[in-house]
């Protein structure tokens, strides 16, 4: 490949259409071909050229060492100065083994790399699976206080007491009660109880309670509370 004078416009112009469509002098990969042209540069190309002048940036920026290591590119040939030597082409039956070798190496090693990590993870979930079912679910409950109305000062509270806490079912667990004056000598019973909210609900409670209507006048929900 020619690019002429790369100090002169001619030259400038070449390359900067040579560079149109590529990174490098040779395509994709820096090689010594950039190293020849470069050299032959006497500064960075002016900003008409964009092209050239951004691949004079970036060639720029490696250092001797870095553009020692680049390997062999395309023949080039450029006013003052030597060209890239062509890479050298190793006979077919090496390169051929070399690339069945590497091949073979490669795509067995992923392999099994991929298998192992496919079975860890498959192993990890499993774990995970049996961990979450063994944990036993978050049951909600609520701390509820009802005050509970007589028909009036003769309703004997005790009775009533004992009447309520024959309600029973799954979910719920009665706890305090107490007598508490409302007026004129008559008194309430205020009861607690802790129930599971997905199984008792406070209408039902009010509803069995008023069941026991020799005793009880009206429910009322003094408190409810999440637990």
């Amino acid at each position: 490949m020619q690019f002429g004078d790369l100090n002169a416009a001619s030259g400038l112009q070449a390359l900067d259409g040579h560079l149109a469509d590529k990174s490098y002098i040779g395509g994709y990969l820096p090689t010594q071909a950039d190293v020849v042209v470069l050299k032959a540069m006497s500064g960075a190309p002016a900003g008409d050229y964009v092209n050239a002048l951004r691949w004079f940036k970036h060639i720029s920026s490696f250092s001797a060492a870095e553009s020692a290591a680049f390997a062999k590119g395309i023949e080039v040939t450029v006013a003052g100065a030597a060209a890239a030597a062509a890479p050298a082409r190793p006979a077919k039956k090496v390169v051929e083994e070399e690339e069945d070798d590497d091949d073979f190496d490669m795509f067995a090693s992923d392999d099994e790399v991929d298998e192992e990590a496919e079975r860890i993870k498959a192993e990890r979930l499993a774990a995970y699976a049996a961990k979450k079912a063994k944990k036993p679910a978050l049951i909600a409950k609520s701390n509820v206080i009802l005050d509970i109305k007589p028909w009036d000062d003769e309703t004997d509270l005790a009775e009533m007491e004992k009447c309520i806490r024959t309600i029973e079912k799954d979910g719920l667990l009665w706890g305090k009660a107490e007598k508490k004056p409302i007026a004129y000598g008559v008194f309430k019973l205020t009861i607690s109880a802790v129930v599971e909210d997905e199984k008792i609900s406070v209408d039902w409670m009010e509803e069995k309670i008023c069941e026991f209507e020799d005793y009880v006048q009206s429910v009322d929900v003094a408190a409810f509370n999440k637990i």
